[in-house]
Parts: C-alpha cells; structure tokens; sequence
C-alpha cells in the first residue's frame, strides 16, 4: 500500500493539477456552438472565453515559477488551487459573456500560480537517477489532457450543459488539495530573493497588448480601439515592451545587483533548453489552434452535435494517450529528438489531412484516420520534450526553469488561439460573400442583390453560424422561400469550410517551424539510463 508520504502518492497529485489545467486550456472549444446561444455571446467573446484564459495563465507564469522559489512551491501551489477552483465555480455560475470571460482571467491566474510548481517539485521529490519515469508521465499527461478536453467538454455539454465544463473542476480540485495538503512537503527556500518588478510588468503589459490586438484586430476592422490607438498601434507596443523586457534580462548579466532575473542569466547556456521551448511554443500554438476551426466544422457545418464530435476525437485521445506511455517507457533508448521530430511531423500530416478531407458532404467517419495519426504524434513528443528541457539543468534552476517552459507552452497557445480565430474570423468575411456570390447565379435577378448583401453582412458580424434559420429576402414568393434557405445554407456551409481550410494551414506552418528547432536538441547519455519506479 502506497504511503501518503511516498512520492508517488505526491505525484498523483500533481498530475491531477496540472491535468486540469491543460484541460481547462481545450475543453471550451466544443462548447462554443452552445455558448453562442446559451450566453447570447458573438464568436468574438466565445474565443475570448479561451483566449483569456490562456492569457492570464501564460503572463504571469515567469513570476509564479519564481515565486516558488521564494516562499516555496508547496504555498504558492495551494494558493493556485484555491483560486481555480473558486474561479471555476463562478465560471459554471456565469449568465453573460462578460461575467464569464472576468471568471476565466481569474481562473488562468490560479493556473498560473499551480503550473511551474508541478514539474519543480517532481525535481525535488525524485533523485536524477530516478526522475526520468515521472517526468515522463507529466509530459504525457499534458498531451492526453489537451486532447481530451473536447472529448470531456463534448459529453458534457450533450448531456448536463456547458456549464458544466467548469463545474466538473469541483470534484477534482477539492480532492486534489486534500491530498497536496498531507502529501506535498513544504519546502522553504535558503535564501530570500528580490525580484526583477520592472521585468514582470513590461512582459506582462507586452503580453497583453500583443494578444489582444491579434485576437481583436477583425472586430474592430483593424481600426481605432479607444480614441486615436489602432489595433495596429497595440500590436506594435506589445512588440516593443517585449523586447525592452529581453534586453533588461540580458542587462543583468552585466550589472551588479541583487535582484533576480525572471530569467537567471545561466538558464539559457544549454541550448537544448532554447531548442525544447521553442518546440514547447510551436507545440501549444498547433494543438490549441486547430481544434476551434474543427469543432466549428464538425458541429456547424457536418451538425454533429456536441456529443457526437466529442465522440469522434475519442480515438484521437485514446491513442495519444497509449502512445505517451509507450514513449515514456522507450525514449531513453530511441532518442528524444528522433521522437519528438517523428510527433510533429505526424501531428502536422494528421491536420493537413483533415484540412484536406474537410468539405460540406464528408462523412465524419472518413476523418478518424487524419485525427489517429494526429494522436499518435502528440502522444510521441510530451515526454521527450519534457525530459530533454530538464535534463542539463542543476536544481536552482528548475523552478525559474519551469516557468519559461510553461510560459512557451502558453505563449504559443495563446497566440495560436488568437491567431487562428483571427484567420477564421476574416476568412468567413471573405469566404462567404464569395460563395454567395455564386451561388446567387441560382436566383432570379431581382433577388440577388438583396440576397449576397445579407449574406455578407451575416458573415461579416461573425456572430453565429446557424443555418437552421437563415437570413433571406424579405420580399421572397412564398413558393421560392423553401429553395432560397437551402441556398443561404449551402452558402455558409461551403463558405466557412473554406475558412476552416485555410485557417489549418497556419498550425502545420508552425509545426514546420517546431521540426527545425527540434533539430537542437541534445540529450545527454546520462539521462537515458534506465529508470524505475520508486
């Protein structure tokens, strides 16, 4: 029987953390057909609902994974939990897009404050000759829980409603302190640290500002935000507060001082450190990016509902999931940067498989190949990725290190949310009216202006795709009005696959991106030593 002070026992622990708020990251995208109606939301606040989340979850990540090392990862972890929790209650209790995308930021604060925490006390609770297994069951957990989060959130909403994404937290969260707070050991730092304020708010603003313009940039047509700023404006103050922020971490490697870096100066010798967070960015970007085109697709335009889309990712998730413990067992021996390689370049065939397959009369089954191979190359690079980030570092590192991983992760994910929403939302504005264009040959000649002129405003307002009852003329003959709907149908139908087309074309590039960076990592023999279980 295994203690409560065994390791192990801490390790569940963490998992169950750290697998709800990968979860949290994914699982709203299936439910965002019914928040449409349900919250009387446009696509522009649903997106926010995940894109807020990512946000507030990936800004103060540098901060979190040093506050750690300063009061100790055990307090800082409880903190974190206590606010998921709360936050996750007053999600599933939210009746507004606002009130809901305000318990999102707070929840992604709470996620924040948990996430660098788990992978720096499995540094501490495992020797290095015995953390090689456990890191790889916290890498894999990360690629089962961001898949499985639609396949969840799917039975979910089929069944007890959208609210219950957040709500089923509860449970999970309540069990999870109980035994963080008897398991974990509370560690306390040897030394009291002074932190880089000044770094953390020009990240932290530069973050924000970046995100939100990309996100926002088609609502407000590119255009003014408040006053005489653009959205252009902010996307380039984002830029620049950014990189005043990486010149004052490399000013403290000249200057006497201190006070600590987010980033300690060391961090970044190893270069297979470099090469798994830009892998980790290109990774978050791709995984969180092509599930809302997807979903979007299945359910708008094949009419899956949220059940039956949920139940076509199912094998996506169970294989990732088989394949993540495989390779956590195997990797030693394989390599990491041959699997982690492997695991993208699958990921990326498996979605320009389904970009090519998706169109409005494809059978859902004829996509389950496309979603396998997508699975089998997640469940291939979590855990190498992970091992091969942590293999070189010395200890006082790892907490700071924890939170420039993780904050990659969310980075990329933030940015491939906003990113991809935002190619979506743009090419419904073109692909549409095209389509409508079209399709308006169809019609007698006095209705057609009417006709693609309400088609593209509908599209251009991206508020709902519901094709159960469309916009038409209003000066239709009765007998023609039947034919008409069917037309507007078709139209959105063929016009926002073409979107959801293109907007997959984005993640594969970044993929790309993550198999060249990929090529950097180097892993030392010592860690592919055979591992056992303590």
């Amino acid at each position: 029987m295994t203690s409560l002070r065994s390791p192990w026992t801490a390790m569940w622990a963490l998992c169950a953390c750290f697998f709800m708020i990968m979860l949290d990251s994914t699982i709203v995208t299936v439910a965002i057909p019914a928040m449409l109606g349900g919250l009387h939301a446009n696509l522009n606040e649903v997106v926010w609902v995940n894109s807020v989340y990512l946000l507030a979850n990936t800004v103060p990540l540098l901060l979190t994974g040093r506050l750690g090392d300063r009061y100790g990862p055990k307090r800082v972890l409880v903190v974190g939990l206590v606010i998921f929790t709360g936050a996750s209650l007053w999600s599933g209790l939210a009746t507004s897009p606002g009130m809901l995308i305000a318990a999102r930021a707070v929840q992604g604060l709470g996620a924040a404050a948990m996430t660098p925490q788990t992978l720096s006390f499995i540094t501490r609770l495992f020797p290095p000759e015995r953390r090689g297994l456990p890191i790889s069951v916290w890498g894999a957990v990360a690629g089962v829980a961001t898949i499985t989060g639609p396949v969840v959130g799917g039975f979910l909403v089929e069944n007890v409603g959208w609210q219950w994404i957040f709500l089923i937290n509860l449970p999970i969260g309540v069990a999870s302190l109980a035994i963080a707070l008897v398991a974990l050991p509370d560690w306390q730092p040897r030394r009291h640290l002074r932190f880089d304020v000044p770094g953390a708010v020009l990240c932290s603003l530069g973050l924000l500002a970046l995100v939100f313009g990309v996100q926002n940039g088609q609502h407000y047509h590119w255009g003014p935000v408040f006053g005489p700023v653009t959205v252009l404006h902010l996307i380039l103050l984002g830029v620049l507060l950014l990189a005043l922020f990486a010149w004052r971490q490399l000013w403290f490697r000249r200057a006497r001082t201190d006070v600590e870096p987010l980033v300690p100066n060391g961090l970044f010798a190893d270069g297979t450190f470099g090469s798994a967070n830009l892998v980790h960015a290109a990774l978050g970007f791709a995984t969180t990016g092509m599930f809302l085109p997807l979903v979007l697709y299945l359910q708008t335009v094949l009419g899956l509902s949220a059940l039956g889309s949920s139940a076509l990712a199912l094998p996506m998730a169970v294989i990732a999931g088989i394949v993540a413990m495989v390779v956590g067992a195997v990797w030693t021996r394989v390599g990491a940067r041959t699997l982690i390689i492997t695991g993208l370049l699958m990921l990326a065939a498996g979605t320009g498989f389904l970009a090519w397959l998706a169109e409005p009369e494809t059978e859902p089954v004829a996509l389950i190949p496309g979603l396998v191979v997508a699975g089998v190359g997640i469940g291939c690079v979590y855990a190498p990725l992970t091992a091969a980030a942590t293999a070189r570092l010395s200890g006082e590192l790892i907490g700071s290190a924890s939170g420039v991983f993780n904050t990659s992760r969310q980075v990329g994910g933030v940015l491939g949310s906003a990113a991809v929403g935002m190619l979506l939302q743009v090419g419904v504005a073109f692909a549409v009216p095209d389509a409508a264009r079209r399709y308006a040959e169809r019609l007698p000649p006095r209705y057609r202006e009417e006709f693609v002129e309400r088609i593209t405003d509908a599209a251009n307002t991206a508020s709902q795709f519901d094709s159960t009852a469309p916009p038409v003329p209003s000066n239709l003959d009765p007998d023609v009005a039947d034919i008409v709907r069917r037309i507007v149908t078709d139209v959105f139908h063929v016009g926002f696959t073409n979107a959801a087309k293109a907007s997959l074309v984005l993640p594969i590039a970044v993929l790309v991106l993550g198999m060249l960076a990929a090529t950097g990592i180097r892993v030392p023999r010592l860690t592919r030593s055979k591992e056992k279980v303590g």
